[in-house]
């Protein structure tokens, strides 16, 4: 299961510092987003890089799209590194693999960036001429995982006076709590700067202490750990950050906890299969999202198979992506 290639992209006259993590072209191209974060280390970067693409392997095969798994990471905080010129050289890195990697907007890079790479490189989705900004389509899929859980947890698909902490109110988080309190939830947000009407706010180290039937992360990964399960005051996990589970472990330990955790991959797949529409001919809207708010019934059968099968959700959630791409091996 991959990595199948990784390739380390410098151009120190443009100060450009980048790894491309391609773990699986077995479904079809990889594809994943293009990160922007100033990490410690290299060595941080490529453990960062290759987590993320090899979610994206099972993200893209869990939802159904025809595409294998990717992710790229520059280093460097954007605010300050990010130039036109570093942006173009990147771009030329993409082209260079011919294909094998398309890329997306991810954290620190935005639609801009991608129309910019457009003009150096085909290999680029989520351009303003396409799918544009993923970021709603991933929201939307989050809320009908949502829905998933809450029908497994209490038997009603409904979230009306539901409490959910939504932590991270990024373009996802910020979309997710709107279609939240639209749906007749309580929120509570965990963001030291955002402000939102009828949302209550507590401090981001504390988001997920607090009391509440849905705690949903929404920003980087690994907060589900040793340390933080135990202190989960939630009936479930269901959010869009990528690599909630800290380690392998942790999926036995949030279990052994009594929190049902929907898997990372399956929640946060809108954004990608809003992507996926684009390659198929002219972009259409109402078909994508129609699309994603099958995410719902992934998630459905994802906690039937854990339930039936006496899995943890995500062993569930990692045996049907592996069944499909077994199945396109043979």
């Amino acid at each position: 299961m991959g990595p199948e290639r990784v390739v380390w992209c410098h151009d120190n006259a443009v100060g450009l510092h980048a790894v491309i993590a391609i773990h699986s072209t077995v479904l079809g191209p990889s594809c994943g987003g293009t990160r922007f974060r100033p990490y410690a280390s290299e060595d941080d970067a490529l453990t960062d890089v290759l987590r993320l693409a090899e979610g994206m392997t099972y993200k893209h095969a869990a939802c159904g799209n025809d595409l294998g798994g990717g992710k790229a990471v520059i280093i460097g905080d954007p605010r300050v590194a990010r130039t036109d010129a570093l942006m173009e050289r990147y771009a030329h890195f993409i082209d260079s693999l011919g294909g094998a990697y398309l890329t997306a907007e991810d954290v620190g890079t935005t639609q801009a960036d991608m129309d910019l790479l457009r003009t150096v490189t085909p290999y680029v989705t989520g351009t303003s001429s396409g799918s544009g900004d993923p970021s709603p389509a991933t929201a939307w899929g989050v809320l009908h995982a949502m829905r998933a859980v809450a029908a497994e947890l209490w038997g009603d698909d409904s979230l009306a006076g539901r409490h959910v902490v939504v932590a991270g109110i990024g373009k996802v988080g910020s979309a997710l709590a709107r279609h939240l309190l639209d749906a007749g939830a309580r929120v509570t947000a965990a963001d030291p700067v955002a402000r939102m009407d009828a949302v209550d706010f507590v401090p981001p180290d504390e988001a997920h202490t607090v009391p509440c039937d849905i705690y949903s992360p929404n920003a980087y990964g690994a907060v589900l750990s040793a340390v933080t399960i135990p202190q989960l005051r939630c009936a479930a996990v269901c959010g869009a950050a990528n690599n909630q589970l800290a380690t392998h472990e942790d999926r036995y330990r949030i279990a052994d906890a009594g929190v049902l955790y929907a898997p990372d991959y399956v929640v946060n797949a809108g954004g990608v299969i809003n992507i996926a529409d684009e390659l198929h001919g002219a972009y259409d809207h109402d078909r994508a999202f129609a699309r994603v708010a099958g995410i719902r019934e992934t998630m459905t059968a994802v906690l039937r198979t854990a339930r039936d099968e006496a899995l943890t959700t995500a062993d569930a959630a990692d045996r049907l992506a592996e069944r499909r791409i077994e199945a396109s091996r043979a």
